[in-house]
């Protein structure tokens, strides 16, 4: 797991608990799962992370590798991240819950090489009512994609690879 480079200690897997919350100063307690890993996403570790007695709905995002971009055929992917990413994400996390009050958030990015159907991200978003999960977790993706210096690296079944995402 990334992480240790920002001084953070991987959470590993959470059950519906607030350690992260516990470990920021100043959070709110909604953040309960925040990271960038090298292995594969457990999406059950999400969702655990985010259900609790109060929440009423709960929205889930899987982003998965596809077979094709456009009109050309995928391989595989390969995810980089900036040492700086980790940070980057807690900050976009800490502002979804800030303008979302009462919705418990969690995401997690994967890094390395992925093949096709791998989940490459899992954001979760949960709240008493739904309207107020689905508002938070599609800004989270939004904004964790438009922020967060993660990195595609395409490979394709033509030979060539493209670069997406890189300032």
């Amino acid at each position: 797991m990334i992480g240790s480079r920002t001084g953070r200690a991987s959470l590993g897997r959470v059950r519906g608990v607030t350690e992260y919350a516990a470990a920021r100063s100043g959070t709110t307690g909604q953040v309960r799962l925040a990271d960038i890993r090298q292995t594969p996403l457990s999406i059950q570790e999400v969702l655990d992370a985010v259900c609790e007695a109060a929440v009423g709905g709960v929205t889930l995002f899987v982003g998965t590798v596809r077979d094709h971009d456009a009109a050309r055929s995928v391989t595989a992917l390969n995810y980089s991240a900036h040492p700086t990413a980790l940070d980057r994400l807690h900050l976009v996390l800490d502002a979804v819950a800030e303008r979302h009050p009462g919705v418990v958030l969690a995401a997690v990015h994967r890094v390395g090489r992925l093949e096709i159907g791998d989940a490459a991200v899992v954001v979760a978003a949960a709240a008493a009512h739904r309207g107020a999960a689905f508002d938070a977790s599609r800004e989270l993706i939004d904004d964790l994609k438009a922020t967060v210096p993660i990195w595609k690296h395409q490979l394709f079944a033509d030979g060539t690879e493209e670069w997406v995402g890189t300032p």
